[in-house]
């Protein structure tokens, strides 16, 4: 079942732990993540994206502008918005990068500051990918 807003209104559960826009920017990139929505795929009017999840429609220009300027989304000047081509890789890329520096760099930091080497972290991992089937 797609996630992608209906014409019908919903109360979506957003928390407090960051601002709703950035909320909404991480649902679209998800989506984008999954598949759930593909290249030059065209998403919901600002106005109906707001009515659907009962929220202010600034708050989701926001985060459609900020997807703009981070290359997920681009205007079609009089059609609306679109995933951009590329908005996956791009995501990818950027998901690849934050996740060494903030996972792997601190796990690296704490396993050699409690004394496991290197080499055992490396076939921990190896053993876990060879359970999974990897």
């Amino acid at each position: 079942m797609s996630n992608k807003p209906t014409d019908r209104a919903v109360t979506v559960n957003f928390d407090d732990r960051s601002p709703i826009y950035r909320q909404i920017a991480d649902r679209i990139e998800a989506e984008v993540l999954s598949g759930t929505l593909a290249g030059d795929e065209q998403v919901p009017s600002t106005n109906k994206y707001a009515a659907h999840h009962r929220i202010n429609p600034a708050t989701v220009n926001k985060a459609f502008q900020q997807l703009v300027d981070d290359g997920i989304l681009y205007k079609r000047r009089g059609i609306g918005m679109f995933v951009s081509p590329q908005a996956r890789q791009t995501l990818r890329a950027r998901r690849r990068k934050s996740f060494f520096t903030d996972v792997v760099d601190p796990m690296v930091n704490e396993a050699r500051a409690i004394g496991i080497d290197l080499s055992e972290l490396v076939e921990r991992i190896n053993e876990l990918a060879r359970e999974d089937g990897r």
